[in-house]
């Protein structure tokens, strides 16, 4: 929640991994996992007179989350040399792009489905392309006090997106990465992997105090070490608290002093001052000399829009339109990923009951999944199979504990409907065989009928347990009604018949 005492800024720098089989400017292997610098070569390491040349796929695959992201395609991009010291960075600089990204300007709406706020634009600074750096690997072995390198990732595609500092609440910096997250997944140029580093945030967050002279900017700082969207949101929750006490105690706002880079400690659940922020002007940006510009006709970015399917704020609005189910619904449906919008897809047309396979999907398809550790391709249940058991619900034939009989039936043993149904013994019982059990009931059990009529209706509960002792297979909410309707007719307690 926002304080009344100020308004939180923040703007995001995600690095996504994109999904290519080798580096940016080599034929190394991006794969997880590997030996330690198994995977360099000396185009990655840097070593006289290697020259990198540029992975078409990465260049397309960025395109592709551009055009996405609603962002401004130039004609002419090219490459800088960003130049920093670290120990995993072997050539002394980044290969990355400056002043003339790959794409710039863009958006993504969010919106949250707990309406807490309302639809929001986040504008898109930018988003780049850029190399990833190796990795500094301390103290991770036991008894060993050393620090050591692994340059595999050196040289790994990453797609840089930067936010506008639109963001104004922690909650809201989880459901922007939320559904960033899940538009790169739509795409599929990323699988977004946090525990792997395939995705990675880092959050610019400072506040906008009210005061006589105006509104007041506290000093920038950017958190780093962040390792899921919660945490996220934690360490923006903990950062403005932070920020509020120290303007309170010095008085500082911007340009005091400089900007700050923190770590986030999830286990302390605190940030930690790490160093001074960076300016661009302190990593001496240069032109690559060894990569040519790079010409995107603007052909070539049109038939990459027509070639992106369906995405997920589209998705949704037509799943609510078409099917007419809750947003809500439609939400959770669509942040499950394309493959399970398929399956409702095909259970609604086939059940033809929309609202009904949306609520079976929530309250039984997903649980199974998650039980079983499964995706959607996985379950032993086909979309039309189920389809059938819903049809069967939605004309009477079956409640809904019989039908998730059924259904945990057809998944343990991968029977079809007809034989799930007759393994289960289960019967169609006609209204007539209905009617007489019902009148038998109401017969033996006057008590019951006397707390009905004195408005005690769930008092009827009684006789359609019974009536389920007797036959498993009679429906109890027909069973209910005819009930009700049998004991409406008889005089109540002091009428004469």
């Amino acid at each position: 929640m926002t304080s009344p005492d100020y308004e939180i800024v923040i703007g995001l720098e995600v690095h996504v991994q994109l999904k290519t089989v080798s580096k940016l400017f080599c034929g190394c292997s991006t794969e997880f996992g590997a030996e330690p610098n198994t995977q360099t070569c000396p185009v990655c390491t840097g070593l006289p007179g290697a020259l990198p040349v540029l992975n078409g796929q990465a260049m397309e695959l960025s395109l592709r989350t551009a055009v996405a992201l609603n962002c401004e395609i130039p004609r002419l991009t090219k490459w800088d040399r960003k130049n920093y010291y670290y120990p995993d960075l072997p050539k002394g600089y980044q290969i990355s792009q400056f002043d003339l990204p790959m794409s710039q300007y863009g958006w993504l709406m969010i919106s949250d489905p707990e309406g807490e706020f309302e639809e929001r634009k986040i504008r898109i600074i930018r988003a780049h392309l850029e190399e990833d750096a190796g990795k500094s690997m301390h103290d991770e072995e036991a008894g060993i006090a050393d620090s050591r390198i692994d340059l595999n990732r050196t040289g790994t595609p990453l797609l840089e997106i930067v936010s506008e500092p639109d963001i104004r609440s922690p909650r809201q910096a989880r459901i922007f990465l939320t559904e960033l997250k899940l538009l790169l997944g739509y795409l599929d140029v990323s699988d977004c992997n946090m525990q792997e580093g395939s995705l990675r945030v880092d959050a610019n967050i400072n506040l906008h105090i009210p005061d006589q002279e105006g509104m007041i900017a506290t000093p920038i700082v950017e958190v780093k070490n962040v390792n899921s969207f919660r945490a996220v949101e934690r360490a923006m929750h903990f950062e403005a608290e932070r920020q509020y006490e120290r303007w309170q105690q010095t008085g500082e706002r911007l340009g005091d002093v400089s900007k700050q880079t923190r770590g986030w400690d999830d286990q302390a659940q605190v940030t930690r001052a790490q160093r001074h922020k960076e300016e661009s002007s302190d990593y001496r940006y240069l032109p690559d000399p060894d990569l040519v510009p790079v010409i995107v006709p603007a052909e070539r970015v049109e038939l990459i829009r027509t070639q992106t399917g369906e995405l997920p704020a589209a998705l949704r609005d037509r799943l609510q339109q078409q099917y007419m189910i809750t947003a809500y619904t439609a939400d959770v449906i669509v942040n499950q990923g394309r493959p399970l919008v398929d399956y409702f897809v095909e259970l609604a047309e086939k059940s033809g009951n929309a609202v009904l396979a949306g609520n079976w999907i929530q309250q039984d398809v997903l649980r199974t999944l998650k039980e079983l550790e499964i995706s959607i391709e996985q379950f032993t249940v086909p979309a039309a199979s189920l389809a059938e058991l819903l049809t069967m619900m939605d004309a009477g034939q079956l409640d809904n504990s019989r039908g998730r009989d059924l259904l945990q039936a057809m998944i343990e043993s991968g029977d079809t409907l007809e034989q799930s149904v007759a393994r289960l013994g289960i019967e169609q019982v006609d209204d007539a065989a209905l009617e007489e059990l019902c009148r038998q009931l109401v017969e033996d059990n006057p008590h019951v009928v006397t707390d009905v009529q004195a408005g005690k209706q769930q008092a009827v509960g009684a006789l359609v347990g019974k009536a389920r002792q007797q036959n498993s297979n009679v429906n109890p909410a027909r069973i209910k009604e005819i009930c009700l309707e049998l004991i409406s007719q008889l005089p109540s307690a002091g009428e004469n018949p």
